[in-house]
């Protein structure tokens, strides 16, 4: 792409950024430039810049943009033996970590029209028994596209649609309805569908199981790592991660390991959960945490060597000490406003999604490692941020959030100092290794084929999710025109039925049924008409009715003809009295003819020609 063209690509995704709120800039450059390539052909556009002013001339076009961009592609068991390893490997083992009567949480990211969360749950249905998954499991099953997330809402589906689904899984978990088969509403109850942006939104937590698959790879490297972060985060400890078959985990492994790497299921990896939980405390022996000297607490709070900020269950600031005052420039006038409203809510780090989390998840957060330049400084201090839900001891009401920041510069510079120190001690090392360079280099040697291998692995498996993504792509192009065929085939069988009625109406009007035009051109040849003077309606209609060499003598019928079209709408009720000819027929017979007339009207059109039908008469 020339510098010209990749500028106007990025203020194109900016503008669908501001303006729409879908950011793109996380996704493959290659996969957007192709879907968004598709609808510049098809409006005859040159290029970014000229489709960027055509978005705000036509806003109606960001939704044909979105449904070409958010390819939603997936079927009910997709890959049949993933699933099946899933079914016979994974919940297993998920089920026994979890113990009897334990909540069972998961997580379908990219659910588009939701088939692979219904297939989920009818995994965990069919393992569990439906009374029991009624009472244990919940399912978040999230998307982009809010269309494809109200298809999967009504979980609506037709023949095609289930054609992977067993019979007998059909008869349990569906329902006829009209347009298809509904999932069985009492089942539907324990899935919870939801917008969720992976690159920008924060992951639902706690999860036992999560479902992301043929979703990375729309992905560059850079975002799929925040994503796989995000993800490791968002699983319980054990948790299980379902990828599609064209994703990879080649650089996590310090974040999951594979239980099934074909069928691409991983397993997080992190320290195995210890301790238990602290017992309540016997009926009578309760004690007050609050109770005590409030002069006394007041004073402790504010001497403290940490700054800490108190919220109330409104979010407006409650409490903060002296640190804190004097770290972030507070003031007592500052007591009650609303924490969104001041500096500190986002700087030195952006505290109010996080604030809404933990209020909402009832879960402390931290954040680590963030620094900040104090205004008017140059100084860099770096703070280990903490927040924390402040809830009664008693019913476990939440009375507010507590916001902490400890200082650890001093460690910081501690770290970097070591690291420099590990450098110079480095740097020892390689001059006492210049002693076995021989050795060295052999080894850079093999290295260096080592880390060519990873990089063509690396080009490998991205050529196989472009291809993938591709194959989806043409996959969902596949769908549409098949659409189109069914309305085609139905309209077609229409037109059919329509002109077989046409044809039995034309034959019932007498022996033959001739239809011309305001100019005396054939509209309407029957077989009648054919059979008696031997002509083709291919041969007839078009034509001039004056022209054809047939045996009906035109001149006593062109002037009744010509004086209906006359008329026009001022003749009545469009008829005129029949007139008897004789006529020889394909066979050179004379044939006697009744002939009438009758003019051809629609309901907008004045006047659009007269038909004339012709019934065989014995012969005086």
């Amino acid at each position: 792409m020339k510098p010209g063209e990749e500028r106007e690509f990025t203020d194109l995704l900016l503008m669908l950024k501001e303006t729409r709120g879908f950011d793109f800039t996380g996704y493959k450059r290659t996969t957007l430039t192709r879907r968004i390539g598709r609808r510049l052909e098809a409006l005859k556009l040159r290029d970014y810049g000229e489709y960027r002013d055509y978005l705000e001339l036509e806003p109606e076009e960001f939704g044909l943009l979105f449904d070409s961009l958010l390819i939603n592609v997936t079927s009910f068991f997709r890959d049949a033996a993933a699933w099946q390893t899933l079914r016979e490997t994974i919940v297993p083992a998920l089920l026994s970590a979890k113990g009897p009567g334990r909540a069972i949480r998961v997580w379908s990211a990219g659910c588009a029209t939701g088939e692979e969360a219904y297939s989920l749950a009818m995994v965990l249905a069919d393992r569990l028994g439906l009374d029991a998954f009624r009472e244990r499991v919940k399912i978040y099953a999230t998307d982009l596209d809010e269309k494809a997330l109200q298809v999967a809402r009504t979980a609506v589906y037709t023949d095609r649609h289930l054609a992977e689904v067993p019979e007998a899984t059909r008869r349990t978990y569906f329902e006829p309805v009209e347009g298809g088969f509904a999932f069985r509403r009492d089942l539907r109850r324990q899935l919870i569908f939801g917008r969720n942006d992976l690159t920008r939104d924060a992951p639902i937590s706690r999860v036992d199981l999560l479902l992301a698959r043929n979703t990375l790879m729309y992905f560059n490297t850079e975002t799929q790592l925040n994503i796989v972060r995000k993800f490791h985060f968002a699983l319980g400890n054990p948790g299980y991660l379902f990828l599609g078959k064209a994703e990879m985990l080649l650089n996590h492994g310090d974040k999951f390991e594979p239980v099934d790497l074909r069928m691409r299921l991983f397993r997080k990896v992190g320290p195995p959960v210890t301790g238990s939980r602290v017992p309540w405390p016997e009926e009578g022996t309760l004690v007050d945490p609050y109770a005590g000297d409030p002069a006394l607490q007041s004073a402790a709070l504010a001497s403290g060597p940490v700054a800490q900020l108190v919220l109330d269950r409104s979010g407006n600031l409650a409490m903060v000490n002296s640190r804190a005052e004097a770290l972030f420039n507070l003031t007592p006038s500052d007591i009650g406003r609303p924490f969104q409203d001041l500096e500190v809510s986002y700087r030195p780090a952006e505290l109010r999604s996080v604030m809404d989390q933990v209020v909402a998840d009832l879960r402390a957060t931290e954040l680590q490692d963030v620094t900040w330049r104090r205004p008017n400084t140059t100084e860099t201090s770096s703070f280990d941020i903490s927040v924390v839900p402040l809830v009664a001891a008693e019913g476990g009401e939440l009375l507010g959030v507590g916001i902490n920041f400890h200082d650890v510069t001093r460690y910081s510079r501690l770290r970097d100092e070591l690291e420099q120190a590990n450098r110079e001690l480095e740097h020892a090392y390689e001059e006492l290794q210049s002693l076995n360079e021989e050795l060295e280099t052999t080894n850079e040697e093999l290295q260096s084929t080592n880390e060519e291998l990873e990089t063509t692995n690396e080009e490998l498996q991205s050529t196989n999710e472009e291809l993938e993504t591709m194959n989806e792509e043409l996959q969902s192009a596949n769908d549409e025109l098949q659409q189109i065929n069914e309305v085609l085939n139905t309209r077609s069988a229409e037109l059919d039925r329509a002109n077989d009625f046409i044809s039995s109406v034309v034959r019932s009007l007498g022996d033959a049924v001739i239809v011309v035009d305001g100019g005396l051109r054939v509209l309407v040849w029957s077989p009648g008409a054919e059979d008696l003077w031997g002509l083709r309606p291919e041969e007839a209609i078009g034509r001039q009715f004056t022209a054809l060499d047939i045996g009906l003598p035109v001149e006593k019928v062109l002037p009744r003809l010509r004086s209906l079209i006359e008329a026009g709408l001022e003749s009545g009720n469009g008829r005129m009295e029949g007139t008897v000819v004789d006529a020889v027929n394909r066979r050179g017979r004379t044939t006697r003819l009744g002939v009438s007339f009758s003019r051809l009207r629609a309901e907008d059109a004045p006047l659009h020609g007269v038909i004339m039908v012709m019934n065989l008469l014995p012969d005086e």
